[in-house]
């Protein structure tokens, strides 16, 4: 089934049904609620070894490390996206050939500029940990306040939006990928009767799809975008290593190779691949308590 064929943004109720406010609030709470069981997966690019060895070095609480700011971008973020993907729905826009995929690509632009203060802040303190198992620059920040605060003393406002130009086209690729094949994989699923047309399982096998899709897409991007938010700044706030995200994807291009883009395929899936089914389920059941 093409992503652009015309169906409801979850399963075969009207988006409509749902008001753009209430889903802004269902959204939120459905990615932070997947934020709680997958951050421990978000601190290294390994996985059973890694997370014993962040246990080891920091402690059962450093598999938390960052999630007050994990918590504060996923709702800054999907608050913003799913409001305006509602909005984009009962508009009628995503009823037009092409309409999800545009829809999905706004709202994630938009979402990703609000919450790039916190996604900065996150990506900082989820890098931080003892000295013999540091990897990239070291920001030595003590919370999420604490850090927004040295931020903005050494940086200025600009300050907390670095990076950004990284994080949008990041989140506009795979919030697209996301919504439209979850909308569309749902439907595929229903429409073979695998399963109860209501039963959460249907939503569970759309996110699976869709999760695919999604890493296939964000991991390029995901790698770009943490390297500029993680890299140091000079004392004018400027980047000493990446100008901007052509910049960076240049020089990995140059300097490692293009297969550098997508390092770490499989363990960016076990981080981003759960957090997508986890949402999209989250979403879907959300949204039928609300109806």
């Amino acid at each position: 089934m093409p992503l652009t064929r015309a169906q409801p943004a979850a399963g075969t109720e009207d988006t409509g049904a749902v008001a753009p406010a209430v889903d802004l609030v269902l959204g939120a709470s459905a990615c932070c609620l997947a934020c709680v069981f997958t951050n421990p997966l978000e601190h290294y690019r390994g996985f059973v070894a890694s997370i014993a060895a962040v246990a080891r070095a920091d402690g059962l609480s450093g598999l938390q490390k960052g999630l007050a700011a994990s918590l504060l971008y996923q709702g800054l973020m999907n608050s913003v996206r799913f409001y305006c993907y509602s909005l984009a729905c009962q508009a009628g826009l995503t009823q037009q050939p092409g309409g999800t995929v545009v829809a999905g690509a706004v709202a994630g632009a938009l979402g990703a500029f609000v919450g790039s203060p916190a996604y900065l802040v996150k990506t900082q303190l989820q890098a931080q940990t003892v000295a013999e198992m540091a990897v990239g620059h070291q920001h030595h920040h003590q919370s999420v306040l604490g850090a927004m605060e040295t931020i903005w003393r050494q940086q200025g406002l600009a300050g907390l939006w670095r990076g950004v130009g990284g994080a949008v086209p990041r989140v506009m690729v795979g919030s697209a990928a996301q919504l439209a094949t979850f909308a569309s994989a749902k439907a595929w699923v229903q429409e073979r009767q695998w399963l109860p047309e209501d039963s959460w399982l249907v939503a569970l096998a759309g996110g699976m799809i869709s999760s695919v899709a999604v890493v296939a897409v964000m991991t390029p991007f995901d790698v770009v975008s943490t390297r500029l938010y993680n890299q140091p700044v000079d004392g004018a706030g400027r980047g000493r290593l990446y100008r901007g995200l052509a910049d960076c994807l240049v020089k990995i291009w140059r300097q490692e190779g293009p297969p550098a883009l997508y390092k770490g395929l499989g363990p960016a899936y076990l981080r981003l691949g759960p957090h997508t089914i986890l949402s999209m389920l989250f979403w879907d059941e959300l949204r039928k308590l609300a109806r």
